[in-house]
């Protein structure tokens, strides 16, 4: 059995303060700060700075609680295996993912993980910032990036092909761009940090200057901005599969697509023996991506 105190540690970490931990182990706040500085004065070490609004973990901390849950989930499965339940994927699992592929492509099938997996308490959230595992305790990230972060596990589920784009009303009044330098001349939809665009073209890769034609912070506003009719944009196939299928947006210059180095991953921290929930999700959402994700089953590219 773990040190109770350890187990105090995990728990603190895992609910993101003293307060929500303790309701969870139906332990007072002040037994809890007691508890933690028994252990800090113990090991010798801060592990938690503990503010008014959050929590943050010491370099000590973040060791101390990725081995810990090593050695819990560790534990957990070996009961499992004694009780014969090792199959059976339960407890809490918390997955973060972006706003627009979450609401789009992960929600409408939540339902069916859930079915399958009865006994898992699943919380999904969404956001488009950067979503640390430690800082917002979650046990798995969906992220779309060329480069998953280091130190941690990451399983590629699709790449995340990305097309020049635009609606008919616009070439209609403005043309088509036939060559890279054509662009120039265009009005071009961009949210804050993906311009430059780096292309990859017949001739290797190819990086497209200029500034959004709309200044934005938000993806989907630049999305919602191209199909009315405002400029050109380089968009995600999962972002507008739809619009394209419906005619809403056309494919320009189909010669040059984003970096194929940007893909679709499921995120993780490392652990031996991750719980049963992180790897019954992770196989949930390669079946519903690999080998070819939906939004590129229409035929049209």
């Amino acid at each position: 059995m773990m040190d109770p105190d350890h187990e105090l540690f995990v728990r603190v970490v895992d609910e993101g303060g003293l307060a929500a931990a303790g309701r969870r182990m139906h332990v007072s706040p002040a037994m809890m700060s007691k508890r933690l500085a028994r252990l800090e004065e113990r090991l010798g070490a801060k592990l938690i700075h503990r503010t008014t609004r959050r929590l943050a973990l010491t370099p000590a901390g973040e060791r101390l609680h990725a081995d810990l849950r090593g050695i819990l989930a560790a534990l957990d499965e070996a009961e499992r295996r004694v009780s014969g339940a090792s199959a059976v994927a339960s407890g809490s699992l918390r997955v973060t993912a972006p706003t627009s592929f979450g609401r789009m492509h992960l929600a409408p099938y939540l339902q069916r993980f859930l079915d399958a997996h009865p006994r898992v308490e699943l919380s999904v959230d969404l956001s488009d910032d950067f979503a640390d595992l430690i800082d917002s305790r979650a046990d798995l990230a969906i992220r779309i990036t060329a480069d998953p972060g280091p130190g941690l596990t990451a399983r590629r589920l699709a790449t995340n092909r990305r097309i020049l784009c635009a609606a008919p009303a616009y070439l209609e009044r403005f043309g088509t761009a036939e060559r890279i330098a054509d662009l120039k001349a265009h009005r071009l939809l961009a949210a804050e940090g993906q311009m430059p665009w780096r292309l990859v073209g017949p001739k290797g890769p190819v990086t497209v200057e200029g500034r959004s034609h709309v200044r934005t912070n938000s993806s989907e506003l630049v999305r919602e901005l191209a199909l009315a009719g405002g400029g050109i944009a380089l968009r995600s196939l999962w972002d507008i599969s739809e619009a394209l299928v419906r005619g809403d947006l056309r494919q320009i210059m189909p010669a040059y697509e984003g970096s194929a180095d940007v893909g679709l991953f499921a995120v993780q921290l490392p652990q031996a023996n991750p719980p049963r929930s992180i790897s019954a999700f992770v196989d949930f959402l390669a079946g519903l991506y690999v080998p070819t994700p939906p939004w590129e089953r229409t035929g049209l590219l």
